[in-house]
């Protein structure tokens, strides 16, 4: 039986997740836990109420800016890892710009300092591929370094030059101007962040697929030679997904200072650009499939506390069971292309790849005329 691709796309991060969680049991037994408990409280701190729901859907927001800081890059065939990088500075960008210029409150203020985060992280990111494009430096290296660099740079502005004196246990910045920040969605208690994070998405999607530059990115990310051979502008194309992605993730920054933390400091460094890696890799760098996933590892995110309630497991604990999914994830290409042969083992039908012995015991030669 023919397994197509698209099942087989589905199949193999499905069977990552579940296999993830059956380790992530292994591991809570091996603790003295019981493992069905640990599963229970995963879906009802994920999915179990409308208030579970609704952190899960904010906890989500984030992550699919941030995933989509990997997979726009991957579509042009970078690895680019330096996400959490982007976002500090998307935060910190959304923070200072009040302190440097000012700005009107309402839409346009907000709109402003959402644009400086995603320029901060669109910059960022497009540097990673510059060095790849002029230098030859491995886009993976590079960003993964960029993202160190930009944290230490946070910590330096917000702790100095930008640390509201008011902040003395966390330092950070001063607070965002009421009139600045994102609101929540009538009736939720979920900001604008996740629209944002969703419609990211679907533009992303619609860019890659019914676009000519979207078009030429994949053919570039497919085959870079005969990108060059029929003159497409590979180092252009590969700039311009890399400040995609890369203000994508310098957006999550700013809506999470502006939605939820309202000041830059140490909480924006929590490893949502660590995370979103995961994300877009479980969702093979499909910018509408990067939705569901990131819904569900921020169901992961959100159950993290309950866990540590019920259980008396770390908080941290969920992030054994991503690390699980995440090494799962990687093992899983190596069945690629082989999954449908596993589950489904073709048998020749009768008189084919065998040959029947004659009357005689003698096996017909390759005319069919018994030897």
């Amino acid at each position: 039986m023919k397994f197509s691709h698209a099942a087989e796309g589905l199949a193999l991060p499905v069977l990552s997740i579940a296999c993830g969680l059956l380790l992530f049991g292994a591991f809570v037994a091996a603790g003295g836990h019981s493992p069905v408990q640990a599963w229970t409280l995963l879906y009802k701190g994920a999915f179990g109420d409308a208030f579970s729901l609704q952190n899960t859907l904010q906890r989500s927001a984030p992550l699919m800016l941030t995933a989509l800081c990997v997979a726009l890059p991957a579509r042009a065939g970078l690895t680019v890892i330096g996400g959490e990088g982007a976002l500090v500075l998307g935060g910190l960008a959304c923070a200072a710009l009040p302190l440097a210029v000012a700005l009107p409150s309402g839409s346009l203020g907000t709109a402003a300092v959402l644009v400086a985060a995603a320029l901060a992280g669109a910059a960022w990111i497009a540097l990673a591929g510059w060095l790849r494009q002029w230098r030859g430096v491995n886009e993976t290296i590079s960003s993964l370094l960029l993202g160190y660099i930009a944290i230490a740079l946070f910590k330096h502005t917000v702790e100095g030059p930008l640390r509201d004196p008011a902040s003395l246990n966390k330092p950070g910045t001063l607070p965002l101007d009421e009139g600045l920040r994102i609101g929540t969605l009538a009736g939720w208690d979920i900001h604008w962040g996740l629209v944002f994070g969703i419609v990211a998405c679907v533009l992303a999607a619609f860019w890659l697929s019914a676009t000519t530059h979207g078009f030429a990115t994949r053919v570039v990310g497919g085959n870079l030679r005969a990108a060059r051979l029929v003159g497409l502008p590979a180092t252009r194309l590969v700039l311009v997904a890399c400040a995609l992605g890369g203000a994508a993730a310098g957006l999550a920054g700013g809506i999470e200072v502006a939605a939820v933390h309202h000041t830059a400091n140490a909480s924006l460094i929590v490893g949502l650009g660590y995370t979103g890696i995961l994300v877009s890799f479980v969702a093979r760098h499909q910018p509408l499939a990067i939705v569901p996933v990131a819904i569900l590892f921020g169901g992961f995110l959100a159950a993290g506390s309950l866990l540590q309630r019920r259980m008396g497991l770390p908080d941290a604990s969920v992030q054994v069971l991503m690390g699980f999914c995440f090494v799962l994830i990687l093992a899983s290409e190596a069945l690629r292309g082989r999954l449908g042969s596993l589950l489904w083992p073709r048998r020749a039908p009768v008189g084919e790849g065998t040959a029947s012995p004659g009357p005689s015991g003698a096996a017909p030669n390759a005319t069919g005329v018994q030897a």
